[in-house]
């Protein structure tokens, strides 16, 4: 939904940073593929199936977010995936606290940010379901 208003750059660097997130649970599952290959459809990009844990870079990915409607809309949608499982990991918790420092925004801003993308990953559930109806 937001993710089409970031930059191609940010597109490719955001693919990134969802998957480092997806696997920093050691958890990764089909609710956390199906999201990212959503996110992937939204911004009109390949899904890098080939992630490599190793070669990522936390702080070369998150200096590429420049505008802070970037990285609001970073925040928001990576709330979406932690939130889609229905688990905030403690090791999620930890990376999103990172990345919210990096950006400059507050603790209450987390939890705005989390409360949106617990809402949204609700309503997406639900929208798959309605789907399924048919």
């Amino acid at each position: 939904m937001l993710l089409m208003k970031l930059q191609t750059k940010e597109k490719f660097c955001f693919l990134q940073l969802a998957h480092y997130l997806a696997r920093i649970d050691s958890d990764y599952g089909e609710i956390e593929q199906e999201i990212i290959e959503e996110y992937c459809a939204e911004m009109g990009i390949e899904n890098e199936d080939l992630f490599d844990v190793a070669e990522f870079s936390l702080k070369d990915t998150l200096r590429h977010f420049k505008s802070k409607k970037s990285k609001k809309i970073v925040m928001l949608e990576l709330m979406i995936l932690i939130h889609a499982d229905d688990s905030f990991d403690l090791k999620e918790k930890e990376l999103i606290e990172t990345i919210n420092e990096t950006f400059g925004f507050s603790t209450k801003d987390i939890s705005y940010f989390s409360q949106w993308g617990k809402a949204v990953a609700s309503l997406y559930e639900q929208g798959k379901l309605i789907l399924q109806e048919e």
